[in-house]
């Protein structure tokens, strides 16, 4: 089942986490916290070495779990036995077929499909996606930064909403050796002939560029990232339909 983007409810970023608790981004501990209160779930996923599609924001190890590598070397069985670092309740990854499991639809959920290095890697994490959610009953959209995952995604025959992630492309940390016409493409949404993406998911610096503005006008369902305080949802809302937010409670 999908249903229309979630805007319901405010969106809790990886889940409602809160390190100072032990309760870490993308653990079933954040997870339950968020349904605890009747937030959406964000939620990010990643290719492991052999195929399987897992709950984790990094492309490598260290930040989330120590050791070194990067998750597409692993395999899903070795990745989800190590413990998230400072998780209080010893949660590990999951695999995305766990994580529905223990969500069950009791939380409308925007999944993230994160870039991948390659077009064979984009193709392999994309049929994953599409193959684990076909019995699914939940609410669900999936977004991703990058067009050719959209493609990707239609290809292995997924038709509910997908959304484009997208922000300034004036940040040089966050874009790297990204070529300029590249950027520009990216910044003005210049893909959509070819994406049809149906929602947008902006970053909240960025929700008055031309390009979401005139999406928006046009009837284009806008979320905003990432949220961390009350000032800032209420300067998002303004241009935006609904916030992914952490750090704060967006209902107090």
């Amino acid at each position: 089942m999908t249903s229309n983007p979630p805007f319901a409810r405010p969106i809790a970023h990886r889940g409602l986490h809160d390190r100072q608790r032990g309760i870490i981004e993308n653990s079933a501990s954040a997870f339950a916290a968020a349904i605890e209160r009747g937030f959406g779930i964000e939620c990010d996923l990643q290719l492991t070495a052999d195929g399987e599609a897992v709950v984790f924001h990094d492309d490598d190890l260290p930040r989330l779990v120590g050791g070194s590598g990067r998750v597409r070397s692993v395999p899903a069985s070795e990745l989800t036995a190590l413990p998230l670092l400072g998780s209080a309740a010893s949660d590990c990854p999951q695999a995305f077929a766990a994580f529905l499991d223990q969500i069950g639809g009791r939380a409308p959920l925007v999944i993230e499909v994160k870039k991948q290095a390659n077009a064979t890697d984009t193709t392999e994490l994309a049929k994953r996606v599409v193959q684990t959610l076909a019995s699914y009953q939940g609410p669900f959209v999936l977004k991703t930064f990058d067009p050719r995952m959209i493609v990707s995604l239609r290809r292995q025959g997924f038709q509910g909403p997908i959304g484009i992630i997208t922000y300034g492309y004036d940040k040089p940390d966050w874009y790297g050796d990204m070529p300029a016409r590249t950027r520009f493409m990216l910044r003005h949404l210049l893909h959509y002939p070819w994406t049809r993406f149906t929602f947008i998911s902006c970053e909240q610096t960025a929700l008055t560029l031309p390009a979401v503005r005139f999406f928006r006008a046009i009837g284009f369902k806008v979320m905003s990232w990432t949220v961390r305080s009350s000032d800032q949802a209420q300067a998002a809302r303004r241009n935006a339909d609904q916030i992914v937010f952490e750090g704060f409670d967006p209902d107090a």
